[in-house]
């Protein structure tokens, strides 16, 4: 698969995730303990594609892999808040850990771009020394 095919996967897969994340969110029950949790959750969840569209379109080599930082950081965020739902929202608990996973998919595959970028800086560094 080319390069601009996967990057599209993750894209759609991203907003994906965000649009099923949101519709989750508006059938959950709304109480003191929830509300707070929702809102960090639905910005969290809805940031990681958000970002990685940016990073689509950064405009350097250390601005995309600054925006895929920023989309690895706030899919483990996802997952924190995931976690705490289940914790509130006992009734919820599978689709919270549905979503946990895909999280967790979401931040293997952020980190498996930021290890090939360093890993790539480092051959570019040591065939310049």
């Amino acid at each position: 698969m080319e390069k601009s095919q996967e990057k599209f996967k993750l894209e759609d897969r991203t907003a994906k995730f965000s649009g099923e994340i949101i519709e989750f969110i508006r059938k959950i029950n709304k109480d003191i303990v929830t509300i707070p949790l929702l809102n960090q959750l639905v910005r969290s969840a809805t940031s990681i594609g958000a970002n990685y569209c940016e990073a689509n379109g950064a405009s350097s080599k250390k601005d995309f892999k600054n925006k895929i930082y920023i989309c690895k950081k706030e899919a483990k965020e996802t997952k924190y808040w995931l976690q705490l739902l289940g914790k509130a929202s006992v009734e919820n608990i599978e689709e919270c850990r549905k979503f946990w996973q895909e999280a967790h998919e979401l931040t293997l595959i952020f980190s498996k771009i930021i290890v090939t970028m360093e890993g790539r800086n480092k051959e570019i560094k040591n065939l310049e020394n």
